[in-house]
């Protein structure tokens, strides 16, 4: 077998070409079969940490097309488009979607469409089923069952885990239970249920090392400190609304504003009246920065037409004062945002 690189040694090569950005990985494949193998390996993943070359990127999901994911350069602000999700679910809603040890996961969820006689979700209202995303080898790949079917459940990785927890089992059924995936051993094992289960969706938010999940309507938070010791339920007046988590701080949009909630106190960071009229994006933190993206505007009193959009907004909230600016739009999903993560890769 021929060096990778002409008098390196395959070794030094690999921490070489782990310094190429990740968006030019299809170019270097066509180089040699040897590096397309090396391109595609574990190895160039580790020496990509540890040169201090990984990339955070975003991994985002719309309501058009179904089941297709973009990722989001925001050093070279561009899309790059993964295959379709394999599933057999048209139209995968209420899922989980959560970035763990360089891979994305994407788990349960059900059916979005909707049988206008019956209600019936496609024959789908929630699964156990659970897919991964390997971004160096480029292929979803279907992974070990959750233990119990879930839709509109709390979804957070803690501690290089993945913790799900609440959510709808069926149509009309609330559920408490909770369990923990490891990545590695592909294993799911049950954790200590909520203390309360509650008829809304939740979600989760990991903030000081801690899991959080909030039921919509609720104003209570259950905190998950560690798998051994189970929930606490505090009630920090936390306010409603799209929610992220920037430098462990968390943000909320309510009323036209961005608010940053510590502990019970709230500061107003900036307006966010333009999104008044918007609805169904995803709001997330990367780096110093938060992510507005997708959604659909209207409908209102004057215009009943639904317009998707594709539109990235992000606010910098690490300097004295916080901004907004427009990155380039989603080249192809546009709508409401079915799942958005961080990936780092």
């Amino acid at each position: 077998m021929s060096e990778l690189i002409e008098g390196l040694p395959d070794a030094v090569a690999i921490r070489c070409i782990a310094r190429v950005p990740f968006y030019l990985h299809p170019k270097l494949e066509v180089v040699s079969r040897s590096w397309q193998a090396a391109v595609r390996s574990t190895e160039l993943f580790k020496a990509r940490q540890e040169v201090g070359s990984a990339e955070d990127l975003l991994c985002v999901c719309a309501f058009d097309p179904e089941n297709l994911w973009q990722l989001y350069d925001p050093l070279r602000d561009l899309w790059i488009t993964l295959p379709i999700l394999p599933s057999k679910i048209r139209h995968l809603a209420h899922f989980g979607v959560v970035c763990s040890a360089g891979k994305l996961f994407v788990l349960g969820g059900g059916s979005d469409a909707v049988d206008p006689l019956t209600g019936d979700q496609d024959g789908s209202f929630a699964t156990n089923e659970v897919w991964s995303y390997d971004p160096v080898l480029r292929e979803w790949a279907a992974r070990a069952s959750m233990l119990v079917p879930r839709a509109m459940f709390a979804c957070c990785a803690l501690n290089g885990k993945i913790v799900v927890a609440g959510g709808f089992t069926s149509c009309q059924k609330s559920i408490s239970q909770a369990e923990m995936y490891d990545p590695e051993k592909d294993v799911w094992v049950p954790i200590p249920d909520l203390h309360r289960t509650h008829n809304s969706a939740c979600s989760g938010v990991v903030i000081g090392g801690k899991l959080h999940v909030l039921h919509r309507g609720l104003s209570t938070v259950q905190v998950l400190d560690s798998i051994g010791s189970g929930w606490t339920v505090e009630d920090y007046g936390w306010l409603q609304g799209p929610m992220a988590v920037v430098h462990d701080a968390l943000y909320v949009m309510s009323h036209g504003l961005i608010v940053k909630q510590e502990g019970k106190t709230r500061k107003v960071v900036v307006s966010a009246s333009e999104f008044r009229k918007r609805i169904g994006f995803a709001m997330t933190g990367l780096g110093d920065e938060m992510y507005v993206i997708g959604g659909v505007i209207g409908p209102d009193r004057w215009n009943w037409d639904i317009k998707p959009v594709s539109d990235v907004d992000i606010l910098t909230v690490g300097g004295e004062r916080p901004t907004w600016r427009q990155a380039t739009p989603m080249t192809r999903c546009r709508g409401t945002i079915r799942g958005c993560a961080q990936l780092r890769i």
